[in-house]
């Protein structure tokens, strides 16, 4: 029987909604949330016109909000988002698509680049593979820095082949919506750009 495999980008994909921005929001609270980018704004404009790079600019946002963080405060946040909020942003064709995938027993793999806290959670309950950016801990609290490469563009790929053998699959399905998405979709017999939008 061929095996078959599903690789979703989340955010954009999946989603209507960046979850990285939505889970700030709903950790910092709307005022903290709106000092934060008022502060950051030459940060956003660094990137916007390419002086810094993606790893760089969601780095230094994620460190403002969250460096010394109590982790057991930053992760009791991230579960309660995931399982209480993701539903709310899902696209009503993609959740049609993997459930389809799911009918079928294909492999579904959630590849992201936003954070495995309040990724993870949401992906177990709906029996959801995750490959995604991490973030580190020390001594009970978030430094703010990442534990991974941002899990952005050719990063995509390079984790998909540490974890996966593309060869034991007959059928590779990627779903993506930006050019971070690129490389992964290139990996697919079957890819769909902005499928669900």
């Amino acid at each position: 029987m061929t095996k078959t495999i599903a690789f979703f980008d989340f955010d954009g994909t999946i989603t209507n909604v960046d979850s990285f921005l939505k889970f700030i929001n709903f950790a910092a609270g709307d005022l903290k949330f709106l000092w934060g980018f008022f502060v950051l704004a030459p940060v956003l404009v660094l990137y916007k016109f390419g002086f810094i790079s993606n790893y760089t600019a969601k780095q230094k946002v994620f460190s403002w909000f969250f460096k010394g963080y109590s982790e057991d405060k930053f992760l009791a946040s991230a579960n309660e988002f995931s399982l209480n909020n993701i539903d709310k942003f899902v696209r009503p064709k993609a959740l049609e698509k993997l459930k389809w995938h799911k009918k079928n027993g294909h492999k579904i793999v959630i590849v992201s680049a936003s954070v495995d806290c309040w990724l993870l959670p949401w992906c177990k309950k709906n029996g959801y593979e995750i490959i995604s950016t991490q973030i580190e801990f020390k001594k009970g609290f978030v430094t703010g820095k990442f534990l991974t490469k941002n899990c952005y563009g050719q990063e995509k790929v390079n984790r998909i082949k540490k974890k996966y053998n593309l060869k034991d699959f007959g059928v590779i399905y990627a779903y993506g919506d930006s050019r971070g998405d690129k490389e992964m979709l290139s990996l697919g017999h079957e890819s769909f750009y902005k499928p669900f939008c």
